[in-house]
């Protein structure tokens, strides 16, 4: 169900039709525009402006026509809405770089951020028609990083309505996302718009959120590089919540340094988050861009996660190839690697359905909330029919009783003891096999069909372990099932060990080189 055609407001349009027209014109031609847009990372961006080769404008219209020639034709629907600020964002980047002024770390980086990351200048849904006419009153803590680090939100990425999906991005707000690879399967969910985006290189890099799987899964099935922070190190103010105490935000790219890029941004102490850590950061995420990285590291093969009864024969045999590729670096794998009481711990563990009371807390940062209780979008039917059911598994919970206080009580991170337990059951044993990161499949099965989403939801590993014992995690390509859909590879690790992770990920990435762009995005 799609309870509204997709709007682009008429300045949006009139942007891109100006872009067009100026592409058209000559302004950037091949005479005076060299450089290529896709798969381009951000130092290729900021290399051709130091050179002259292209101007900031000439960056941000080129993004702008590929997302008006492709987007909607080929049917990916990822961009919801284009920053009509973003020319002039562009043009001030361009006089300074006339005036030969220093340049902060990130400028004439265009990104494509998640339609839950709160945006002062665009419209911010979270996936909801309800919410499709609201403007936050300020930036998201990320997006506010971003921009003074001189990176431009280019556009809005369409996502799961509310975020409740892993399985696929359908918002009601927007429509359905697909997978830029083949439109034909998903994109997982719900940062399937970030995803699909990215890949697509409709922007240099994106920002997603992840709950239990929102950024690792639709960047495996999208042959990204995603990252998920140790709960604490990143901040989540201004992103529309789904589970509190399990949300994480942070970089969705098509090569790790560009994720380390952001997330040396992005990561630190936020006081307007109440579970963000200070002091824990490291000076600078750069350092770990290590091509010998693998190099004497220790692998824990988390079996758990790897021989369940659904998996993919041939992502297995992928997995397999990868673990070869990882010794072949200077790796040592440990197989198996256990974590002691791993599979009790796991039923154990409830989700716990607090979105009704958190999101009751987000509509407080709003000037004028559509509503206060998010029950009300039900009654009004303003929901997608895809997510009723979800809608009503994490609304039945008190709007106005915190999680800790519920007759049975839902802890909150880190008072949660079997959490706990499972994280002191892991570094324990990281500890005793001497690991410095886990490993298995991102997912273990392929990308489901577009039209069985939900009732093909299998092989997502990204809800057991991290989200549960608050630990990072990042995944990388792998390789391609069936020579045609990405799979990805993750590595988790100790809390805040985020440096490491990058480490191991630059470190294959640069070994294997599996990332290749989909078809039929050709550059304008």
């Amino acid at each position: 169900m799609r309870l509204f055609d997709k709007e682009i407001s008429l300045s949006t349009k009139l942007i891109l039709e100006l872009s067009l027209i100026f592409l058209l014109l000559g302004c950037a031609t091949e005479d005076n525009f060299s450089i290529q847009l896709v798969e381009a990372s951000i130092t290729d961006l900021q290399t051709a402006l130091l050179n002259g080769d292209a101007s900031c404008r000439e960056i941000v219209q080129g993004y702008m026509a590929r997302i008006e020639t492709y987007d909607q034709s080929r049917g990916i629907n990822a961009i919801t809405e284009i920053n009509p600020n973003a020319l002039a964002k562009a043009d001030t980047i361009d006089q300074a770089l006339a005036a030969n002024q220093p340049m902060p770390e990130l400028f004439c980086a265009p990104l494509l951020i998640k339609d839950n990351f709160d945006t002062a200048d665009m419209v911010t849904t979270g996936g909801s028609v309800a919410l499709k006419d609201s403007i936050p009153p300020d930036d998201a803590f990320m997006v506010r990083k971003l921009r003074e680090a001189g990176a431009i939100v280019l556009a809005k990425t369409n996502m799961a309505e509310w975020a409740f999906s892993p399985a696929q991005s359908i918002s009601s707000s927007y429509g359905r996302t697909t997978n830029a690879y083949d439109v034909n399967y998903v994109p997982a969910g719900s940062s399937g718009g970030t995803a699909s985006g990215v890949a697509a290189s409709f922007g240099v890099a994106g920002i997603g959120s992840d709950t239990g799987n929102s950024i690792r899964g639709p960047s495996s099935h999208l042959a990204l590089f995603g990252i998920r922070s140790t709960l604490g190190l990143t901040s989540r103010d201004g992103v529309i919540p789904l589970v509190f105490d399990r949300d994480i935000a942070g970089p969705m790219t098509r090569n790790v340094e560009d994720g380390a890029r952001l997330f040396n941004v992005i990561a630190g102490y936020d006081p307007a988050d109440p579970l963000s850590v200070p002091g824990k950061r490291e000076t600078d995420y750069l350092q770990f861009l290590n091509e010998d990285g693998l190099n004497g590291k220790r692998l824990g093969v988390f079996r758990s996660l790897v021989n369940h009864d659904d998996a993919d024969a041939e992502i297995l045999d992928i997995f397999q190839n990868a673990m070869s590729d990882l010794e072949a670096a200077g790796a040592e794998i440990i197989d198996p690697f256990v974590i002691e009481d791993f599979e009790e711990l796991n039923q154990a563990i409830p989700f716990c359905p607090r979105f009704r009371y958190d999101i009751a807390q987000y509509f407080e940062t709003l000037v004028n909330p559509p509503f206060i209780d998010v029950r009300e979008t039900l009654e009004q039917n303003r929901i997608a029919d895809e997510t009723r059911g979800a809608f009503e598994f994490h609304t039945g919970s008190p709007l106005d009783v915190a999680p800790d206080e519920w007759e049975e009580a839902c802890p909150t991170w880190p008072n949660d003891s079997k959490r706990n337990q499972l994280l002191a059951n892991t570094l324990t044993s990281m500890d005793a096999a001497n690991v410095d990161a886990i490993i298995y499949p991102t997912w273990s099965n392929p990308p489901a069909s577009i039209t069985r989403g939900e009732e093909d939801y299998r092989g997502d590993n990204n809800q057991q372990l991290v989200p549960d014992a608050g630990l990072p995690a990042a995944t990388i390509p792998m390789g391609f099932w069936q020579d045609h859909l990405p799979v990805g590879l993750q590595f988790a690790g100790r809390p805040y060990s985020e440096g490491t992770l990058i480490e191991l990920a630059y470190s294959y990435e640069q070994f294997t080189k599996h990332r290749r762009p989909p078809e039929g995005y050709e550059e304008l």
